[in-house]
């Protein structure tokens, strides 16, 4: 069965890097943690307010 999970992440200014790896770390733990073995896809999109970056949104497509 493939499935969608969804993790968001807010961005400070001059933090991404560590929110970057902070959510990289969410992701495979959750990969890690449910057994997951392939995954299809994963992709990033922004969340903006006033023309600003505030948010990263990130999707993982995998079969259980």
């Amino acid at each position: 069965m493939i499935k969608v999970k969804t993790f968001g992440e807010p961005l400070q200014a001059f933090k991404t890097a560590k929110e970057l790896s902070d959510l990289d770390a969410r992701v495979n733990t959750f990969i890690s943690e449910n057994g997951i073995s392939k995954v299809i896809s994963v992709s990033d999109s922004t969340t903006m307010e006033e023309g600003n970056t505030i948010g990263l949104v990130r999707v993982l497509v995998y079969e259980e």
